[in-house]
């Protein structure tokens, strides 16, 4: 017997069917990368808190070029001492504290009766022992965020800053060289007190040499942009100076 394949019900049926083909190959490829975007996203998270440290392939004045995927986990595991997790008055540590979501965290954060979990990871730097802490804020569009590291009297030793959607070269500069070398010897820290780092329009200090002002110099049409990433860092890094006191005591 012959299908009329004019009629609307045979449409339809064939729709329906090479939907629920097409879905489950699809459901099937995303099952089977799973653990090769979880393997990314780890890589990820780990080249970031290095390139932060200063570990990274950069050649050129201007790279920003990061630890291959191929070396990144014994890079990590070779500088990274500690991973701790700061937990009110506890901190407790746990290998896998890079893989903390900040924002889920944030947001859990805002019930009364949850304390907030900080990732905070110790390194050692050719004898030096630093700190490496996750930020997330928000800029012009979307998220943006990054990791911070510093030495114990929180004085920045690097940075490196990322973005979901800033505009090409106004807020998307924030992950270049030129803007995330510039905090490299700035203070959190004065006289035991906590001060951010504001990206400052019109600063007076373009090659960046003052490094007791709190401020380095603004992206060129990206004020927004700036001010969340000035905002971003006042917000998060304030979270760790009780930890950061018990160390200078």
């Amino acid at each position: 017997m012959a299908i009329n394949t004019d009629k609307n019900s045979y449409t339809i049926i064939f729709a329906i069917v090479m939907v629920v083909i097409v879905g489950s190959l699809l459901a099937g490829f995303a099952n089977g990368l799973k653990p090769m975007i979880k393997a990314n996203e780890r890589y990820e998270k780990q080249q970031n808190i290095l390139y932060a440290l200063g570990v990274n392939n950069n050649e050129g004045a201007n790279d920003v070029v990061f630890i291959g995927t191929d070396q990144v986990e014994e890079e990590f595991k070779k500088y990274i001492t500690k991973q701790l997790v700061i937990q009110g008055d506890q901190v407790t540590e746990d290998d896998q504290a890079y893989l903390i979501d900040i924002s889920k965290e944030e947001n859990k954060a805002k019930k009364a009766d949850y304390q907030r979990r900080l990732p905070l990871f110790v390194a050692n730097l050719e004898g030096e022992e630093l700190y490496v802490m996750p930020v997330r804020g928000k800029g012009l569009w979307d998220a943006i965020w990054g990791y911070v590291a510093v030495d114990k009297s929180m004085t920045v030793r690097g940075v490196y800053f990322d973005h979901k959607g800033e505009t090409p070269g106004l807020g998307a500069e924030i992950k270049q060289r030129y803007f995330m070398d510039d905090f490299t010897g700035e203070k959190f820290l004065h006289g035991g007190a906590f001060k951010g780092i504001e990206v400052a329009k019109g600063n007076n200090d373009p090659k960046n040499e003052d490094k007791s002002d709190n401020e380095v110099d603004a992206l060129a049409g990206a004020t927004i942009t700036g001010d969340g990433v000035s905002a971003m860092l006042r917000k998060d890094i304030k979270l760790y100076v009780p930890y950061f006191k018990t160390l200078n005591n």
